[in-house]
């Protein structure tokens, strides 16, 4: 389905569309269904920077700026949480000094925003390993945490150094011990067991997830929590990603009908008397 934006003066890799289900954006109201998890892959930095004859970082600098956007549209709309990937496990295979630019920028970042989000009731979280980053970096991430930790208006996650596949495998290694300590029995093991061992366990799973810069996968993203997500691809570059864009993520995302398993009838049949009496949903397609 083709993107609604108009803006000439964004770049893409190819064209200007998004990959969503069929749907008719314009009889969305304001009154559709808004994700409250909301998880982004922010891709095509690197690309964004190419297309200008500019150095990488600079694309990565620009990339910042597109959070703010992000964030403005999620405050507008209530999202409860967004977890942003900012640093994947398999990215210290790039260039070693684009992953030290990299990491000063992260740096960088929580030194000049977190007194901002802390004042808008933003708690800070960040999911991933920490054994491998600069000791100064882990000083502001818990610097971070720890004066956000008790803000409830929204949740901001950052996944640095993170990757789907060590988030399972890190889980299911606590239940092992677990088991080896007598603590558990191999068949008390279920699904909630290991999401209790999962770094998002406390938060909803993500209802959308978003990739910007043309590709179509997860790229070991959040793996076991984007099980029943609504993915939305857009060649729309991250540092190109304003809040138009964030908002027409979000109102494809309202025009889904999510059913779980069920059939459309099914949830049709569950859903009209909620929408009868709270007009919170609109009519959506299979």
């Amino acid at each position: 389905m083709k993107s609604n934006s108009s803006d000439s003066t964004k770049d893409s890799s190819s064209s200007d569309e998004s990959f969503v289900c069929k749907s008719d954006l314009n009889q969305l109201t304001s009154e559709s269904l808004t994700p409250q998890h909301i998880a982004i892959i922010m891709d095509g930095n690197n690309r964004w920077a190419k297309k200008r004859f500019l150095p990488g970082i600079r694309g990565h600098k620009a990339g910042v700026e597109a959070i703010r956007s992000v964030l403005a549209v999620c405050e507008k709309h209530q999202v409860k949480a967004l977890t942003l990937f900012a640093f994947s496990s398999e990215n210290w295979q790039r260039p070693v000094d684009e992953v030290g630019a990299l990491m000063s920028l992260f740096l960088n970042y929580l030194k000049r925003e977190v007194s901002s989000l802390h004042k808008k009731g933003v708690c800070i979280r960040f999911i991933g390993r920490r054994d491998r980053l600069q000791a100064d970096i882990v000083k502001q991430m818990e610097a971070a945490e720890s004066l956000t930790h008790s803000n409830s208006v929204s949740t901001l996650v950052l996944a640095v150094d993170y990757g789907g596949q060590w988030d399972i495998t890190n889980a299911t290694t606590q239940i092992a011990k677990s088991v080896a300590a007598g603590e558990i029995e191999p068949d008390q093991i279920d699904e909630s067991l290991v999401n209790s061992h999962l770094s998002l366990h406390d938060l909803p799973k993500p209802d959308l997830c978003v990739r910007t810069g043309g590709e179509y996968r997860i790229s070991n993203f959040i793996l076991w929590q984007l099980s029943y997500a609504e993915l939305y691809f857009t060649e729309c570059f991250w540092p190109d990603f304003d809040e138009k864009e964030m908002e027409q993520a979000i109102a494809a995302f309202s025009s889904r009908q999510r059913r779980f398993g069920k059939t459309s009838e099914q949830v049709e049949s569950t859903q009209a008397p909620a929408t009868h009496m709270s007009d919170t949903h609109t009519p959506e397609q299979n």
